[in-house]
């Protein structure tokens, strides 16, 4: 599979070798930072209608850019979502489907053909870095970040152990960083400051040449934890507080994915978004000091709904705004996201647009950028024209999937959006269809009054879903693939 990978991107090569950077035009390549909050909902910033606590620094990003109202995410959980984020594939299509946890520690990985943004960025004179969370293959496996185009990895393999805000353990790169200060059930070294610190550290050391820094940060997913000082603030706020009851140290799974207690979940969720804007407000500050700004497209976004895990209380801080819905349903507030881009000098300050996109457009979009051909398997449409206030192509359609509760899709079409509910069980399955522009939050079910948009719908699902043999469905039509 890696020779077909090589195969592919020799070819590929080969055909935009004229737009290969040289020394000199790799300096004005335009750097990049992703940053993906982790089950942050549509309604969780202040740009998009929260109230209960502030966003002050990416509200200001949204202000100094482009908000996005009608972007997607890949899907509705974390893997799969994050897997069309890096190969520019629906989940019809993308290696990675679903949550699968490969013992003793990681993700069933990615396969070695699939070509990344990382890697067509590294290509292209780019030195690329993740920072935070990983989840698309075990340590050493072929789906390793520094084996999908990363030159540097800190942060969380395993998605599943990034549940603990005080691990035993992180990973740079190959080796396994044991942290002292989170042995036993001491609780001294907060994960996310220590990443934090590396991905400014990333900025820092490669402010002289073009960069991709992918910035999966774990905040604000279960478990509800932070410093103590942290929390000080927004304690009291948020009353009644909500108890959750979790791992305790001597539990099993204590530190090793099962989520902790939190008697103040209300207020250390809050703190947790805090947390995040802050960071997201420092990384802005190290591109203006070292004069980053006019040459950086930064994205913001998150990789699904709000989740109702941990002691997570979406419903009382209104995480999903308007829509319905949350982590692992394919109703809007599962897969409609906060998305803003901002660029100083390129994108115009305080825009707004309600542009249809999703994770698979990215990677046609770095493509776009870098003046360079996307893969021809690409589902995705570059929004660069939409950045640059151009004229943009429309996707015909969006299309999901996802494995568990008994088997989802969806797909979304001009303003119809159809769901398919237990698509393993025929004798249970059942179709929903809503009129988006009249009704944002899902409530009116219209299937039986549009039989022919039902059909057209349900041959939209058939054509974007493809057999994986590591991730598939049940129902009768997979029985007979290889």
């Amino acid at each position: 599979m890696q020779f077909k990978k090589l195969i592919w991107l020799g070819l590929w090569l080969v055909a935009m070798q004229a737009c290969q950077p040289t020394e000199t035009t790799q300096k004005t390549h335009t750097n990049i930072v992703y940053i993906l909050a982790d089950d942050l909902g549509y309604g969780d910033i202040g740009a998009l209608g929260q109230s209960h606590f502030e966003t002050p620094h990416i509200d200001k990003l949204a202000k100094s850019g482009m908000l996005f109202t009608r972007h997607y995410a890949g899907t509705t959980v974390c893997a799969p979502s994050r897997s069309a984020l890096m190969t520019g594939l629906h989940t019809g299509h993308t290696y990675i489907r679903g949550n699968k946890g490969v013992k003793p520690e990681g993700q069933f990985p990615i396969d070695s053909e699939a070509v990344t943004v990382a890697e067509i960025l590294k290509e292209n004179g780019y030195t690329t870095g993740a920072f935070g969370k990983w989840g698309l293959g075990f340590p050493g496996s072929e789906g390793d970040p520094n084996f999908q185009g990363f030159d540097e990895f800190f942060g969380y393999n395993c998605q599943s152990l990034a549940h603990n805000y005080f691990p035993y353990h992180l990973w740079e790169n190959q080796t396994k960083v044991m942290l002292k200060g989170n042995a036993d059930s001491l609780e001294q070294e907060y994960a996310p400051d220590l990443i934090h610190a590396k991905a400014l550290q990333f900025i820092e050391d490669n402010k002289d040449r073009p960069f991709f820094l992918y910035y999966p940060t774990t905040i604000p997913h279960a478990e509800l934890r932070t410093p103590n000082k942290e929390m000080e603030p927004y304690r009291g706020k948020y009353l009644p507080e909500k108890e959750y009851s979790g791992a305790k140290p001597g539990d099993e799974r204590y530190k090793k994915g099962a989520y902790g207690s939190q008697k103040e979940s209300h207020a250390a969720f809050a703190a947790m978004v805090g947390i995040l804007d802050r960071q997201v407000g420092e990384v802005m500050d190290k591109l203006k000091a070292l004069g980053l700004e006019e040459n950086t497209l930064v994205i913001f976004t998150s990789d699904n709904g709000p989740h109702l895990e941990g002691g997570a209380d979406p419903d009382y801080f209104d995480s999903n705004g308007p829509l319905r819905g949350y982590k692992r349903d394919l109703y809007e507030g599962g897969i409609r996201e906060p998305f803003i881009a901002s660029w100083k000098g390129h994108i115009k300050p305080n825009t707004v647009t309600d542009h249809v996109s999703a994770f698979w457009d990215f990677l046609p979009t770095v493509c776009e950028l870098l003046d360079i051909p996307a893969p021809e398997n690409t589902d995705g449409l570059s929004f660069l024209p939409t950045l640059e206030e151009k004229e943009q192509a429309a996707h015909d359609y969006l299309y999901w999937e996802f494995l568990e509760q008994g088997g989802k899709q969806a797909v979304l079409f001009d303003d119809w959006k159809c769901i398919k509910l237990n698509v393993n069980n025929p004798e249970k399955t059942h179709i929903e269809l809503y009129n988006l522009k009249d009704d944002i939050g899902e409530t009116q079910n219209l299937a039986e009054a549009h039989p022919d948009l039902v059909k057209k719908a349900l041959e939209l699902m058939q054509e974007s879903h493809t057999y994986n043999p590591n991730f598939h469905f049940t129902y009768e039509e997979e029985s007979n693939q290889p």
